[in-house]
């Protein structure tokens, strides 16, 4: 029996690939998280792991190097899906150390642990993936753009301490597949969303003031930061596929990969769609709050794909507009059940 381990599982992408994973492998699936992990996004796995049927919890932090030796060296995992991290950009300005221990160093603590246990045991080889992000090419200048799409080569322009973290990330990766022989591929995926997305990304929390809206628990007026901002958006349904596609699919060592979604526009425009969605869409205002700008934001996020494309065959199925909706009902359900107990952010 294959085994699978995966960091961040408590989060939405974490989350929707264990679901992906029990639904299309018979693996078993181990997720690491913090004692203080929120298990909302999870709580449909916990009969799973009480019944030790498929799904395991272990304890560890990226910040704790044994803890993370103790879960690898207990486990040993066929395939390491790496998602943990402090992953919200705005937090990285005003949480700058934090970010860049967690998810560099973070990185590195788990790698070490990794190649440890290889060392210790000659016949073990994982298969890791590393997830870094989009967001290393945030500030490209728009003249060095392919027209294609941000391609693998083009070069890393990071904007805020979240996005140098993940370059670091990204090279983690690639160092430890080429010093070590070890089969690691790092990912850079777009801007990916869909249900028990947080509600500090931008399509988040504006599905959630949607629907505290509808619901009267505030005021018809939407908060919102940069409209201008163009993101390909993908949904982490398709995105978990990508993944288990990349480490299943012929992997390659040290391989890095752009991957995103084939819908391209706006934040101003996915705000809008979101709004049209709504049982109070004539009655909704928009209001920008400067507390939600940052001080430098991404601009053209539009990916090439198709190294990654042309390697798994993988394609993005599910809409945008589906994707929306998705995340609007995920939303509705959440204020439904716990009415107004929640920030406004």
């Amino acid at each position: 029996m294959k085994k699978a381990l995966i960091t961040g599982i408590t989060g939405m992408v974490g989350s929707h690939l264990a679901d992906y994973l029990l639904a299309n492998t018979d693996w078993d699936i181990y997720g690491v998280c913090r004692w203080r992990s929120p298990l909302d996004n999870v709580s449909h796995l916990l009969m799973r792991v009480n019944n030790h049927d498929r799904v395991y919890f272990d304890y560890a932090d990226l910040n704790d190097e044994i803890s993370l030796i103790a879960v690898i060296n207990k486990v040993k995992p066929d395939y390491v899906f790496h998602l943990a991290a402090q992953s919200y950009p705005l937090t990285s300005f005003t949480a700058p150390i934090d970010t860049l221990n967690t998810n560099i160093l973070g990185t590195c603590r788990l790698l070490e642990a990794i190649r440890s246990a290889m060392e210790a045991d000659s016949d073990y080889k994982p298969v890791v993936h590393v997830c870094a992000s989009s967001e290393v090419f945030e500030k490209i200048p728009a003249h060095k753009k392919p027209e294609t799409g941000i391609h693998e080569e083009c070069p890393f322009h990071p904007a805020s301490p979240y996005a140098i973290s993940k370059v670091g990330t990204d090279l983690l990766g690639r160092y430890y597949a080429e010093a070590y022989g070890m089969t690691v591929m790092t990912t850079r995926m777009f801007t990916h969303t869909g249900p028990r997305r947080g509600d500090v990304f931008h399509e988040s929390t504006f599905a959630k003031q949607i629907a505290m809206i509808e619901r009267g628990l505030i005021p018809p007026v939407v908060k919102v930061g940069n409209l201008k901002s163009l993101r390909t958006y993908a949904d982490v349904r398709d995105a978990v596929r990508a993944y288990y596609m990349l480490v299943t699919v012929n992997p390659v060592a040290g391989e890095y990969y752009n991957i995103g979604g084939s819908y391209t526009c706006e934040v101003g425009d996915t705000l809008n769609t979101l709004i049209s969605f709504s049982t109070k869409k004539d009655l909704i205002k928009v209001e920008v709050d400067p507390e939600r700008l940052r001080p430098i934001d991404a601009d053209l996020q539009v990916p090439d794909c198709r190294k990654f494309k042309a390697h798994t065959c993988w394609e993005p199925q599910i809409s945008f507009e589906t994707t929306m909706r998705d995340l609007l009902d995920y939303w509705r359900e959440k204020v439904s059940v716990n009415g107004g107990q929640f920030l406004t952010r």
